[in-house]
């Protein structure tokens, strides 16, 4: 892995900041993707700055995101596995909700949008490398659940990763929909948590992440459903 190139959208906090911290370890060049400049600084100190390469980056921007593909390629010459992790909730009740219009456009750009944006961006490097792209979902993009424009964006981005695997076939791109179940992240800071026992941390996500990455070539996961023991829905 010492040449190939993981780079990660969200990488400042949560399940971003713990798989890039899992690429490095397994051998990776790591490119950090995040709005937060300072977060990503300092883990770029952390994980090395020959290893690690911070860019600040808006995902529901495409100039912002076009940007990152072109430091990226710049810095290390190559993308070999892209995860596209950027994602967030700011409460999404469709009655008798307190969040703003604007609020709710934001979630989908960032959610939707932005993971697609990521997509069509990187997918040419991917293509070029038979590399692997991975997308953050959400238990909640396969359960219907209510009160919540939340759970369809992660239903469009379940939607999403079927449809652009079907596309890549014949490439050799490989194609894996994460969905997490409540994960103890900073993703619950503005909203209230189910009391789930033995939540999973951010570390399990990323494990799940590098094991579809550390497969053969030629075994495609497809899709990974992974809550913590007892989570009901």
């Amino acid at each position: 892995m010492s040449n190939k190139v993981f780079l990660v959208t969200g990488a400042s906090t949560g399940i971003g900041e713990a798989t890039a911290r899992r690429a490095v370890e397994a051998g990776f060049n790591v490119v950090l993707a995040a709005r937060s400049t300072a977060k990503l600084e300092r883990l770029q100190a952390e994980l090395g700055k020959e290893r690690a390469y911070a860019v600040t980056c808006d995902v529901s921007s495409w100039q912002s995101q076009q940007e990152l593909v072109r430091h990226a390629l710049e810095r290390f010459g190559r993308i070999d596995v892209v995860f596209a992790n950027a994602g967030f909730s700011g409460g999404s009740s469709f009655y008798g909700g307190e969040e703003s219009p604007e609020e709710w456009r934001e979630m989908v750009l960032v959610n939707v949008y932005g993971a697609a944006a990521t997509v069509r961006l990187t997918l040419p490097e991917l293509v070029k490398n038979q590399g692997h792209l991975l997308i953050t979902g959400s238990v909640a993009g396969r359960n219907t659940s209510s009160k919540n424009l939340y759970a369809a964006t992660k239903w469009a981005v379940t939607g999403m990763a079927q449809s652009i695997r079907n596309e890549v076939v014949g490439t050799g791109v490989r194609v894996t929909l994460i969905n997490p179940g409540i994960v103890d992240t900073p993703f619950w800071d503005n909203l209230v948590k189910p009391d789930i026992p033995n939540e999973l941390t951010s570390d399990d996500i990323a494990r799940s992440v590098m094991y579809a990455v550390s497969q053969p070539q030629h075994v495609d996961v497809n899709e990974i459903l992974i809550r913590p023991t007892g989570q009901p829905q």
